[in-house]
């Protein structure tokens, strides 16, 4: 299991390196993909503060993956919007996610993904578990 997780967050980190992303970042424009959103919606969405928010959105600005837009009935608000580049980059990451899919778990049988699905289960349950025990949040 370590091996795997390992693996995972290699690959993801070679990933979001390749297109300049961290991993905060990378799960904001992940929370994009619904539409644009204000910068408090991302915060809570991505259970941070409205100033670390500020910060993801201006290194995603600078980089040309999101832009910045008044809110049409807020005048205080600001909405979050994926650029051109944005929109192609989280196609790009959806495409990755399903080829990442397909080599995983591509050739198993219906069974084996069941037990599988249903192991892993039970793992992030006693994981979770423990995680909420001994530091007291999921």
């Amino acid at each position: 299991m370590l091996e795997l997780a390992v693996l995972l967050n290699r690959d993801m980190q070679l990933s979001f390196e390749r297109d300049g992303l961290t991993e905060a970042r990378a799960r904001l424009l992940w929370v994009l993909r619904g539409g644009p959103v204000t910068q408090r919606e991302l915060a809570d969405a991505l259970a941070v503060t409205p100033r670390n928010v500020t910060g993801l959105v201006d290194g995603l600005v600078a980089t040309g993956y999101v832009a910045r837009a008044p809110h049409p009935t807020d005048r205080r608000a600001v909405l979050v919007t994926l650029t051109d580049a944005g929109s192609t980059l989280l196609t790009s990451m959806v495409e990755g996610y399903a080829e990442m899919h397909d080599l995983l778990f591509g050739g198993l049988s219906e069974r084996q993904l069941r037990d599988l699905r249903r192991s892993l289960a039970i793992v992030n349950d006693r994981l979770r578990a423990r995680v909420e025990q001994d530091w007291g949040a999921p």
